[in-house]
């Protein structure tokens, strides 16, 4: 995803409400996260289950939040997702960054970009791909479920190699 739509990706949360910004930095997602980086309205933690449970109580204090890591990361936080986010209705937006979504890619991320979105579906955890033409539709459809009290998932393909 271009480093407009990402650093717009920002700014639309933050606008809408969104107050805290917390998770594991995937390059995937640079962009947005250098936005918050840049406002100093960004946690960088160094696990994903870390960043859950800091946004975690940043929801039971009534203070929106969105977690950003890679898809890796989210295989190695679903028990935290189940057994908190899930068992508790906690209302976290997901940002995660898709490595694997390239058939060439690293070998290490395929065989997870492959199953992710199933996992997604097995969890039934709410989610959409975001795109350049989507992007701001799936925002608002993110900020509309977490006024219902549930968490979802956002996703941002990777598209390029480093």
């Amino acid at each position: 995803m271009d480093e407009r739509i990402q650093r717009s990706l920002y700014d639309y949360f933050k606008k809408n409400g969104i107050k805290n910004f917390v998770g594991v930095p995937d390059s995937t997602m640079k962009f947005f996260i250098d936005q918050g980086l840049s406002e100093k309205n960004v946690i960088i933690t160094t696990r994903e289950e870390e960043a859950i449970g800091i946004g975690t109580g940043f929801i039971l204090s009534k203070s929106p939040t969105l977690i950003f890591m890679q898809n890796a990361g989210f295989g190695n936080s679903i028990s935290t997702i189940t057994s908190l986010v899930q068992l508790y209705n906690i209302p976290l937006i997901f940002l995660i960054g898709w490595r694997g979504y390239l058939k060439n890619d690293a070998p290490e991320h395929l065989g997870f970009g492959k199953i992710q979105n199933d996992l997604l579906e097995l969890l039934s955890l709410q989610y959409k791909v975001i795109t350049k033409l989507n992007w701001k539709k799936s925002c608002e459809w993110a900020i509309k479920n977490i006024k219902k009290g549930n968490p979802c998932v956002l996703i941002i393909r990777r598209e390029y190699h480093e």
